[in-house]
């Protein structure tokens, strides 16, 4: 049986990793350059910081492939390269989860950053190919589950499914964004997702980035209601940023962000880990917390 599933029926709670572009941007990363570029030019900067999330006691890391789509990967000077740099970043994510034993991989999928038909150009079948195209990639480069991540929209986060389900039989993890409280940009709220997607089969649902903790208690709270037990994943941002000399600075402590995971794991989070601002100090205090529990 796959590890991800046979962990998950075995009733475990796992701790994944913090934020990969704002840590990344404290050691050079440019705002607005792609992290992608990093497997090839600085590839020891992504495994430092995948080993420092496993060392601060991640159960699961995430590939450093957010923007890893044909469609996304437009302005790179890799994109003619997708699945060589989505295969690279599995590579090193899974050097970093040997550092220590029973850490899974999992292969990060991000919203295209455009808008599909009728809201904009983007068509069903196009997204579909190029989710496809990298979920091939990450799945052949031996990732344990996919997570189609930070989604807005219903129908995106559908062709992606899709596009995944096609070439792979991978468990999928899919998590929306809620940057309008209780609601994505695009209007939606946690029933529809969990309703959606539990009927597509995903094998978890949740919520990443988002707003405060307080607004990610209410969403997990709000898939629970629409469906008792089912597997949630949640990793919120260290509060919201503010701007320091150009910088965002995200200001929770990571003892914060450990209470508020609690909370979740309370109402049925199966996952817990951080989203931007989530140093691994955050991903220690998460980790202690969880792991005390009784």
């Amino acid at each position: 049986m796959n590890q991800f599933l046979k962990r998950m029926q075995a009733g475990q709670v796992l701790v994944a990793d913090g934020a990969t572009g704002t840590n990344l941007q404290k050691v050079g990363l440019k705002p607005g350059s792609p992290p992608e570029d990093l497997v090839f030019e600085h590839p020891e900067l992504i495994l430092e910081l995948e080993r420092a999330f496993v060392e601060a006691g991640s159960d699961l890391i995430l590939t450093c492939t957010f923007g890893a789509t044909r469609l996304r990967m437009k302005g790179s000077q890799y994109a003619e390269r997708v699945p060589e740099v989505n295969a690279r970043a599995a590579e090193l994510a899974r050097k970093a989860a040997s550092a220590r034993s029973g850490v899974l991989v999992a292969g990060s999928i991000g919203p295209t950053g455009q808008l599909m038909k009728p809201f904009g150009p983007l068509t069903t079948a196009e997204a579909e190919e190029a989710f496809a195209e990298q979920a091939k990639a990450l799945a052949e480069a031996g990732v344990d589950l996919l997570v189609i991540e930070t989604q807005f929209a219903i129908e995106e986060a559908s062709a992606a499914f899709q596009g995944l389900h096609r070439v792979t039989d991978l468990p999928i993890v899919v998590s929306f964004s809620y940057d309008r409280g209780l609601r994505t940009m695009m209007g939606v709220n946690p029933t529809e997702v969990v309703q959606k997607f539990q009927e597509m089969g995903a094998a978890m649902v949740g919520a990443n980035c988002g707003t405060t903790l307080e607004n990610m208690e209410k969403i997990v709270q709000g898939y629970v209601s629409a469906a008792p037990g089912y597997p949630l994943w949640a990793k919120p941002n260290a509060g919201l940023p503010h701007t320091v000399d150009g910088t965002a600075v995200y200001d929770l402590s990571p003892d914060q962000m450990a209470s508020a995971a609690l909370k979740y794991v309370e109402l049925g989070a199966r996952v817990v880990g951080g989203c931007c601002g989530s140093m691994p100090e955050h991903i220690a205090a998460i980790a202690k917390a969880v792991k005390a529990r009784p």
